[in-house]
């Protein structure tokens, strides 16, 4: 991926038009030896075999869909006073200065970005203006509906000064046979001293591509609690990166992931601490069944100046299957020298003393199975404050863990 942010500060229109043009020189990977896309080419991949197609509603079903008491989006005319809870292209309308000054801020220019910026039909806009605190949580998503057809869905969440929500996004298809391409930008901007916590969750059945460019910029003294899901699809890659912007800023990230069959699951984190005295935590653990593969690649960079940063990494994955297979792959870029960053992976099979030590209490040997399982993904989500989010989190993983272990 560029490290070239993309076009900023124009109009919807303006911006489809420089995408458009962008397109033809911005090639898409087609060979493992490309940094970055190692095990994900993507040169059997026709992106204009899908069209693009409009998505469906996905704020009452899927993955987050039942959360009580929720905001969603609506077209009506938003509260002075409370969050803007809105589709993308109508806030383009009603909203243009907040729009325009975030909207391809954040993210960084590529192939898929681009295409993106040119196609994208779907999208939401969360706005919590400054000093606001939304107590309820927020859920937005978006179905892909069409089959062959691609959905390019934009979300762009924007806190001012110590203001804080907690938002649930989801993306899930519309049924298990239809295949297509999803391609998804997200771009978060946590203003000084603002809190979000932002829970977003893929879903989609096991013949779809899935693209995700996904970056946070986190301000003076701000907070980011960041949960990524990763359930369903075929093939993809996600790129997922948070910006420590300002001095006093933290972000946790924590990833869950539970593959089967010849899914292939492909994440590619970063931590950027472009400024002094900045935390990040990040944990990314997944259970594989079946022949599927995941790979996760982790970056660690601390800027010039960025003095007393406090960064640490790491990746575990449980096998189920003898033929399952992953990678963990930490990396460090530091080019200050007052820090303390520091990684760990590991992937490993069950252990066979557990099984044994559970069974020899009575256990039935699938029971034992999956409360080795659960507990292994448990200390994921005990990363987590109580509340909505660690709840909704937990119940996700309960369901995916009955799909994958049946």
């Amino acid at each position: 991926m560029a490290d070239t942010a993309a076009p900023a500060a124009l109009g919807t229109d303006a911006r489809r038009q420089a995408a458009a043009a962008r397109l033809p020189s911005l090639e898409l990977p087609s060979f493992k030896g490309q940094p970055g896309w190692e095990f994900t080419p993507l040169g059997k991949l026709d992106l204009d075999a899908y069209a693009p197609a409009p998505g469906g509603d996905a704020t009452g079903a899927g993955v987050f869909g039942d959360l009580p008491g929720a905001v969603r989006p609506s077209a009506g005319e938003p509260a002075s006073e409370g969050p803007v809870v809105m589709p993308l292209a109508l806030a383009a309308e009603r909203l243009p200065d907040v729009v325009e000054a975030h909207l391809g801020t954040v993210v960084k220019d590529s192939a898929l970005v681009a295409r993106n910026d040119a196609h994208w039909t779907d999208g939401t806009l969360v706005y919590v203006p400054r000093g606001v605190a939304v107590e309820a949580p927020i859920v937005i998503g978006a179905v892909h509906e069409q089959a062959g057809s691609a959905l390019h869905w934009r979300t762009l969440v924007v806190l001012e000064e110590g203001a804080s929500a907690e938002v649930f996004d989801h993306l899930v298809s519309a049924g298990d046979e239809a295949d297509g391409l999803v391609n998804g930008v997200v771009e978060l901007v946590v203003g000084p001293g603002a809190h979000l916590r932002y829970a977003g969750a893929q879903d989609l059945n096991e013949r779809t591509w899935v693209f995700g460019s996904q970056r946070a910029i986190v301000q003076r003294d701000a907070r980011l609690d960041w949960i990524t899901l990763g359930f369903g699809s075929a093939n993809g890659k996600v790129f997922l990166e948070t910006k420590l912007a300002g001095p006093g800023s933290h972000a946790d990230v924590t990833g869950a992931y539970a593959s089967r069959g010849r899914q292939h699951l492909d994440f590619d984190t970063l931590q950027e601490h472009a400024a002094a005295h900045t935390t990040s935590d990040l944990a990314f653990r997944g259970i594989l069944h079946g022949r599927s593969s995941v790979v996760w690649r982790g970056m660690i960079q601390v800027d010039e100046g960025a003095q007393q940063t406090d960064a640490f990494q790491e990746s575990r994955n449980l096998l189920l299957s003898k033929k399952a297979h992953a990678d963990a792959i930490p990396g460090l870029e530091i080019l200050a020298n007052d820090v303390r960053c520091t990684h760990a992976a590991a992937i490993a099979q069950i252990d066979e003393e557990q099984l044994f030590y559970l069974r020899s209490h009575g256990l039935p040997l699938p029971a034992a199975h999956r409360l080795v399982v659960e507990g292994f993904l448990q200390a994921l989500v005990e990363r987590l404050k109580e509340g909505p989010v660690r709840d909704a989190v937990s119940a996700a993983l309960d369901r995916r863990l009955q799909a994958v272990l049946g």
